[in-house]
């Protein structure tokens, strides 16, 4: 009979500054294909920049985790991006890693848009920007501290499966499927200093960030804006969102322009995330059972304590395995000339879908021009453990059955999902039973199938070599 109850910890030197990123409302914000606006008219919530930053207790190894209130980046820009901060705060690329919120209320970024109306604000934005992560990158390194991250687990239904068969129309929809399981999961954690003070809190749920769509003209960051400020006004510390593996993922109530459903989910999230993080005991404590105590009946005296010198220095234990996960490219990938002349005829068109459709085939344009030399795509990877918990940031936007098999193949170990990471050259990794039917995520995936489920095993035995 088990007498005592652990709650995963980490210990390192961790430190965090976060910023306002908010765009110009004049520059170009179009970001879906069947809305009609190509600025936005106000702000509803700013974008923001997080960067944190997590050291060893001994040794000078380091991981810069750039979290930005945008969709996507492309590679140029990336890399821009990361040169940038590169050289500014004298940090090695290779320490770097970008991830996103994936907010769809934000606009695309690409310098390929340039021409469009508001786009000769992107190339000046993304300078701004630049200089803005580099600054934060350098208050995080600043704030570095010694630091007890805790973990804990909550539930929340803001997440609804989106592959929706329409049976009337005999189509695919990307819209809520009432009737299919969604992973609930909020992986939640505090991080406090030697004295128990509350340094910041971390959020790790997996949701499209589409609560607002074509009908929405305000620069949002959806949800999780309203998510970090339900929390930061509890704790009054900052809050970290990492978005987890949500490719069939996205809020039931979405895809709309009224910005008070985007708080109120955000809401809905931050509570439960909330409940998650107050549940969670005091650093560097178990729960242990103490013996019966006779009273009206016998009960069990169950206390915290302190944990022994042993497990606080096994706590920092790190170890962090940066690499390439080799996939297939998709065959029968259209070449460049072929979507260029595809766009030509949408573009000609006169038809309410025309507009949309050469949407499409830009981004389209935009993917193809992601891609590396050869026939594989290099999936950029950062595994890293801390103590009792295991740290995951992908690039590529993963269906959630990720995140559900490592956690079921190490249900003892909180393991952080990060995904959306770099440049989103990868794009969609569906399940490989779903390629050839038609569903949005898989028309447009990059990578040939069977791509995410050799990331899951390779990632997996990763992680597994760590624990051992």
């Amino acid at each position: 009979m088990q007498t005592y109850v652990n709650t995963p910890q980490s210990r390192c030197r961790f430190g965090l500054a976060h910023g306002d990123i908010t765009p110009p409302v004049e520059i170009y914000y179009r970001m879906w294909g069947a809305a009609t606006q190509d600025h936005a008219t106000g702000v509803h919530r700013p974008l923001r920049a997080t960067v944190t930053v997590l050291v060893p207790l001994d040794g000078n190894e380091r991981q810069f985790i750039i979290a930005l209130d945008h969709c996507v980046m492309g590679r140029r820009e990336m890399d821009g991006l990361l040169d940038t901060v590169s050289t500014a705060a004298d940090i090695s690329r290779g320490e770097l890693f970008v991830v996103f919120s994936h907010t769809h209320a934000a606009g695309l970024m690409g310098l390929e848009r340039s021409d469009l109306p508001g786009g000769e604000l992107i190339a000046p934005y993304l300078d701004q920007l630049g200089q803005t992560v580099s600054r934060l990158a350098i208050e995080a390194r600043e704030s570095l501290q010694t630091a007890t991250i805790i973990y804990g687990t909550g539930r929340c239904s803001l997440a609804a499966h989106r592959d929706f068969w329409d049976p009337e129309h005999e189509a695919w929809i990307c819209g809520y499927h009432p009737d299919a399981p969604a992973d609930d999961t909020v992986l939640a954690a505090r991080v406090h200093d030697e004295d128990g003070g509350l340094l910041a809190t971390l959020v790790n749920y997996a949701c499209h960030p589409t609560t607002l769509a074509w009908e929405n003209t305000l620069i949002s960051s959806d949800y999780p804006g309203a998510m970090r400020e339900t929390i930061e006004n509890a704790t009054g510390a900052p809050c970290l969102f990492l978005q987890g593996a949500s490719g069939e993922l996205g809020p039931v109530e979405g895809f709309v322009g009224d910005v008070a459903v985007a708080d109120r989910n955000g809401c809905q999230l931050g509570y439960a995330a909330l409940s998650a993080l107050e549940a969670l005991p005091s650093p560097g404590t178990r729960f242990v059972y103490q013996g019966p105590v006779v009273s009206g009946a016998t009960l069990g005296d169950w206390r915290h304590e302190a944990l022994s010198s042993e497990d606080i220095e096994a706590y920092g234990e790190w170890q962090i395995n940066r690499d390439s996960i080799l996939l297939p490219i998709r065959p029968g990938t259209p070449s460049v000339e072929q979507v260029q002349a595809e766009l030509a005829d949408w573009e000609a068109k006169d038809t309410p879908d025309a507009r949309a459709m050469a949407e499409r085939k830009r981004r389209m344009l935009h993917r193809l021009d992601q891609l590396p030399p050869g026939d594989m795509f290099p999936i950029e990877s950062v595994v890293l453990k801390i103590g009792g918990a295991v740290w995951v940031i992908l690039q590529g936007e993963f269906y959630s059955v990720l995140q559900t098999a490592l956690r079921e193949r190490f249900p003892g170990t909180p393991i952080i999902v990060a995904t959306i990471a770099s440049h989103w050259g990868a794009s969609y990794l569906p399940p490989c039973e779903l390629y050839g039917k038609g569903i949005y995520q898989e028309s447009i995936a990059i990578v040939a199938a069977g791509g995410l489920e050799t990331v899951i095993e390779k990632t997996g035995d990763t992680i597994a070599s760590m624990l051992k």
